[in-house]
Order: structure tokens, then sequence, then C-alpha cells
């Protein structure tokens, strides 16, 4: 059997040191939309605005993968409707009420209320710069 061409020509030789025997399992390109499943219908891109999940690990402009139909869960991460607003942040559960709290320090949780939409939850995500 033949030898497999990596993606993009790459053939180790431009490095330092020796070609790698994995060279013939080289991964193609990545297609974001496939790995992320974002053709789903429920699932959506939401741009984070803000640093007040910093301390979770979400950065301002960070790409949330967000998916409607995933129920809400204590700890997750959700995009709600909140008086024509959108916000962002974790899910607590306290005596059968969905509280959102803040990623920052001394500020206190806001229960969500009635007039509230937990829109959906994320599942992943992207960010385009290190």
């Amino acid at each position: 059997m033949g030898q497999k061409e990596p993606p993009g020509g790459y053939t180790g030789a431009e490095t330092t040191g020796f070609v790698s025997p994995a060279g013939d399992s080289l991964e193609g390109p990545i297609d974001l939309e496939t790995a992320l499943d974002l053709r789903r219908p429920n699932r959506y891109l939401v741009r984070v605005s803000g640093d007040a999940l910093r301390e979770h690990g979400i950065l301002s402009d960070d790409i949330l993968v967000t998916d409607a139909a995933v129920p809400p869960r204590v700890g997750a991460v959700a995009i709600v409707m909140l008086h024509g607003e959108v916000v962002v942040a974790r899910l607590a559960l306290k005596d059968g009420t969905w509280w959102l709290q803040s990623g920052r320090r001394g500020r206190h949780n806001v229960a969500v209320p009635e007039d509230a939409e937990i829109w959906g939850v994320a599942t992943a995500l992207v960010r385009d710069r290190m």
C-alpha cells in the first residue's frame, strides 16, 4: 500500500529532527461547523460581551455554542432573556427556583423571574485568540 500525502503537503521535512512516523495519520482540516454540530436547528452562536464570567474562563468576545434544546441544569452556563436583555450566567437551583450566579466576587445572585426565559445552554466555547 502506498503512503497517503498529508493534508497541505506537509511532510515533516520542514522541522528539526526527524520525520514523524505518525505522518500517515495526520488529521485533515478541522471543520468547526461539523465538529460543533452547528447545522442542528437548535444550535446558535452567541458572542459574549463583558467579563462577568472571567473567573469561569469565559472572556469578552468569546463565542458560546448554545443549544436551545438542552434543558437547564445546575452549574450550566445559560443564555437568559431577562427584562428585554440577553444575560449570560451560570445557573443555580434553590428551593425550586432558578438563580443566575454572577461570576464576579461580591455580586449577588439573581432569582430568575417568571417572565424571564432560560433560552439555551452553552455546550462549547470558541475563542479566536489566545
